[in-house]
C-alpha cells in the first residue's frame, strides 16, 4: 500500500562549477561521496550532486517528521546492478520500501519518492 510520496525539483545553478566541498559534504554520506571523487566531468559531478540533492527533497516531503535531526548524509543512495537507484536509512521506517526515480538534464534535476508500507 502506498503510504505517501515526495518530489523535488532543483535548478542545478544552485550548484556552482566546481561546487563549493563543505556543501559537497553536507548533501553526500561517504559512499555517495567516494563515489562523487571518481566522477572526473565537471558537469557530470553536477548532475551526481543534484540529483541526489533532489532525491533527498523527495524523501524528506516522504517520510514521516524526525523532529528535526535528519540530515542528508543520513540518507545514502547507490544503484544496483541495472542502475535503478536504492535507497539506504536508518530514517525509512522498518518494513517501508522506497521506490525512487531520479532524472535530470543540463538544468534541472528532480526525483519522484514513493515510500510503500504492507501496513493496512
Amino acid at each position: 500500500m502506498i503510504r505517501t510520496i515526495g518530489v523535488d525539483l532543483v535548478d542545478l545553478k544552485r550548484f556552482t562549477d566546481p561546487p563549493e566541498e563543505r556543501l559537497v559534504r553536507r548533501i553526500l554520506s561517504n559512499d555517495e561521496l567516494a563515489f562523487y571523487q571518481t566522477i572526473t566531468d565537471p558537469k557530470r559531478r553536477i548532475t551526481y550532486l543534484g540529483g541526489r540533492f533532489a532525491a533527498k527533497e523527495a524523501l524528506f516531503k516522504a517520510l514521516p517528521p524526525h523532529g528535526g535531526d535528519a540530515r542528508y548524509t543520513d540518507i545514502t543512495i547507490s544503484a544496483d546492478n541495472d542502475g535503478k537507484p536504492v535507497v539506504r536509512s536508518r530514517l525509512i521506517p522498518q518494513g517501508d520500501v522506497v521506490h525512487l526515480s531520479i532524472s535530470h538534464t543540463d538544468s534541472h534535476a528532480t526525483a519522484f519518492v514513493i515510500l510503500e508500507s504492507d501496513v493496512t
